[in-house]
């Protein structure tokens, strides 16, 4: 890779390079894992001139090399052997994808970047003891008119292209496209067919004392209806909707034929159906866990029930999927031993490792750009570049001021007090635009790590526009190179305020590329891939060994912290007090968001003792749910996956009635993680695709987020086509028509309000 006349290739310090040098390469455990040759046979697209069967090649690649490295040793393989040399003279290897059979499944090898060692496949064949497994070679079809024709409804039900990558810096919107297969596919298959088509509304609470009262004897009457008929029963609160079958085809044994019942139909052929309502009294369920009728209880109503058939599971089949799966083993990387430069043969290294870097992180700001300027011509501007883990700042520079003009130039290297080793997965770097009076502000570069621009002058400074990146990207790779970001307005008094607090840290830039402010920038580029690796938790000597008592004044201090309201702000001293006695506060779940809150997650070496603290979290899994408490860690406060796929485990174990009272905060929770793909996603997935209730919810919640919140748009349109491919034909047909319906509304609403002004002459904000 080259870069512009104004940058040089990164070079290794000097120091570096002499321990290098003086380096002999040998072996170890983990250099072998990290070094070995993997055999592996590969089944090419093209065949043998005279016997017709696919053309096959063993090769033997080394496990470090990326599968795009391994793409390109077969093509030049194949067009030194194969029969048919002129065929992959006129293809390139990215018109093709690589596949392998796994328990009956095709699954792709997606991620053109990973480690050969980390895929699926090589850990799946060393599971079978396969000393040589297989590849095929797949050349790429183009979608076939009905897959293009699903496509193009599945984005009116969005109200959003989801094909469209004009607006996307990278290809994380399709990565995560593809790695949500695979759970819906599971979901979709283990989910019961009959239960899914009828979607029961139950609980498991207890029925209130208020309730009770209203019941005599433990007894109800229901009236069920068949046809015009209809007979009043008295059934036990206790009893199941089957039970309550059974002994009323009992009753009814010798009256079928008033009731309208074929006499060879048994209860096994009917469900209770509440009356006008498209809702099921079904399953294994006491009949005094249904909302329905407890509702009906509630306000003294009769209980009417409609003896009906079953509806048919069929029409919840699902549109084959047209992607082979990707397993859950894409885009994840390696240890640093398998990683690291150290003691290897430097001419087989293909990636290397974050935690190799020592040098500091920097971003060269080469100048923004904007469409219009602001009416007082009298300004000047500065950047301000901030490195930040959630709400947590790790580190912050600026430009010096400069007059503020349609382009301004600095061309200037600012190097951060972070280095690149301690770089936290989720790390966003933040540019801001700052604007201030020309007179007020200094003209030198201030580097003050923690300084507001506030005081950097007399004058005030204002906030104008915002943009983030994500240091590390969804493939664990950290970036490189150059970036035209485009930029958010801040909005001004008057303007819709939104949920700015959420929107600032949005990773996604602005679409509308005409009108926005425009920030060019470049990273250090390196001669290979830096990946960041896996953290191997490893016993912790101090976790181990017995800790002596706390002094009792200082165990009355953490407590008083952990008790404190979540609002109340800890001081630094809190913070260190928590961090110090961690072990004893990992025992107290309510410490939970406050402990991880003082985490320190621009050190690395914290960071790995943190996940050694998270790996004895014995007491958290087994406390009692607590719904608040684990949003807590689900906040913007928190970006680390660990920690949110953590408080997302806790809200397995809600019912699908209180994933229905908390769908709407878990929703909004989305835009607080820092990649489309995250455990909090594939929850709400997993949910919405087991019941209608919460699918039909979930459906309009993040079709409204698509709709208003243009920072989110490209993260809850992914959750929600991944959705609507896994919901059946069913409720796809239901959304239809109950788009088209907000759509005529919309349509005569914007109709009355043009009639309306012209009409009263009413002002636009009146409207």
């Amino acid at each position: 890779m080259e870069l512009g006349d104004y940058e040089e290739p990164v070079v290794m310090r000097e120091e570096n390079k002499r321990r290098r040098r003086r380096m002999k390469p040998h072996c170890t455990s983990s250099n072998l894992s990290s070094m070995e040759l993997i055999s592996i046979e590969f089944i090419l697209p093209t065949s043998n001139k005279h016997t017709k069967v696919p053309e096959m090649m063993l090769l033997e690649i080394a496990g470090n090399c990326t599968v795009e490295q391994m793409k390109a040793q077969i093509w030049m393989r194949a067009i030194e052997v194969s029969q048919t040399a002129d065929f992959y003279h006129a293809f390139t290897p990215d018109q093709f994808i690589l596949q392998y059979q796994k328990k009956g499944q095709w699954y792709e090898i997606y991620d053109k970047h990973q480690v050969l060692q980390t895929l699926d496949c090589i850990l799946y064949w060393k599971v079978l003891q396969k000393k040589v497994g297989k590849i095929y070679v797949v050349q790429k079809q183009k979608p076939s008119e009905e897959v293009e024709e699903f496509q193009r409804q599945l984005n009116d039900l969005i109200g959003y292209d989801v094909t469209d990558v004009s607006n996307v810096h990278d290809d994380e919107l399709e990565f995560t496209r593809r790695r949500l297969v695979t759970p819906r596919m599971i979901e979709v298959a283990c989910r019961d067919p009959k239960l899914y088509a009828m979607h029961p509304w139950t609980t498991s609470k207890p029925l209130p004392e208020y309730l009770l009262k209203k019941i005599t004897n433990n007894n109800i009457f229901i009236i069920i209806h068949r046809g015009t008929t209809s007979q009043k029963i008295k059934v036990s609160i206790d009893d199941t909707p089957d039970m309550i079958l059974h002994s009323f085809f009992t009753k009814m044994a010798k009256k079928k034929s008033l009731m309208d019942i074929p006499e060879d139909n048994s209860e096994l052929d009917f469900v209770l159906r509440v009356c006008g309502r498209d809702e099921y009294i079904t399953g294994e369920t006491p009949i005094k866990g249904f909302h329905w009728i407890r509702q009906c209880l509630k306000n003294g109503e009769e209980i009417h029930l409609v003896l009906d058939n079953p509806p048919d599971p069929n029409e919840d089949e699902v549109q084959k999927e047209e992607w082979p799966l990707v397993d859950d083993c894409t885009g994840v990387t390696g240890y640093h031993e398998q990683l690291t430069i150290d003691g290897k043969d430097h001419e087989r290294v293909f990636t290397i490792s974050l935690w190799d870097c020592n040098r500091k992180f920097r971003v060269k700001i080469i100048g923004i750009d904007i469409p219009v300027l602001p009416r007082n011509t009298d300004l000047t501007v500065f950047v301000e570049a901030n490195i930040q883990h959630g709400q947590q700042l790790l580190s912050q520079r600026r430009t010096s001021s400069k007059p503020f003009t349609e382009e301004v130039l600095w061309n200037v290297w600012l190097e951060f007090d972070i280095k690149i080793k301690d770089l936290p997965k989720g790390a966003l770097l933040n540019l801001q635009i700052y604007c201030g009076k020309a007179q007020g502000l200094s003209t030198k570069t201030n580097l003050q790590s923690h300084e507001s621009p506030n005081s950097d002058s007399k004058c005030k400074t204002q906030l104008l526009y915002y943009v983030n990146l994500l240091l590390i990207d969804h493939r664990f790779l950290l970036r490189s190179g150059e970036y035209v970001l485009h930029m958010w307005k801040i909005p001004g008094k008057g303007e819709e305020q939104g949920s700015i607090n959420a929107d600032k840290l949005t990773s996604a830039t602005n679409p509308d590329k005409e009108n926005s402010m425009a920030i060019s920038i470049v990273l250090d580029r390196y001669c290979h891939p830096i990946a960041l690796p896996k953290h191997r938790v490893t016993s912790d000597p101090q976790g181990d060994r017995t800790r002596a008592e706390m002094p009792n004044q200082l165990r009355k201090q953490l407590e008083e912290i952990i008790a404190t309201d979540p609002l109340n702000p800890l001081s630094p001293e809190d913070k260190e007090l928590l961090w110090h006695f961690r072990y004893e506060s990992i025992k107290h779940p309510k410490a939970y968001p406050k402990l991880l809150s003082s985490v320190k997650w621009g050190q690395q070496e914290i960071v790995a003792k943190t996940y050694q603290l998270l790996a004895k979290k014995e007491i958290w899994d087994q406390s009692t749910l607590d719904v608040g408490l684990t949003m807590q860690l689900l906040d913007c406060n928190f970006s680390d996956e660990n920690v949110r796929a953590m408080a997302v485990q806790k809200l397995e174990s809600l019912e699908d009635d209180d994933v229905l009272h908390y769908l709407l905060q878990l929703v909004q929770a989305v835009k607080f993680e820092p990649y489309h793909d995250s455990a909090l996603a594939r929850f709400l997935l997993k949910r919405g695709l087991r019941n209608k209730r919460i699918g039909h919810f979930l459906f309009w919640f993040l079709r409204s987020e698509i709709a208003q919140s243009i920072h989110y748009q490209q993260r809850f349109v992914v959750i929600l086509e991944a959705y609507l491919r896994g919901c059946g034909k069913a409720m796809l047909h239901d959304f239809m028509k109950q788009v088209q319906v907000i759509e005529l509304l919309h349509k005569v609403t914007m109709e009355i309000k043009s009639v309306s002004a012209e009409k009263y002459d009413v002002t636009s904000q009146g409207i």
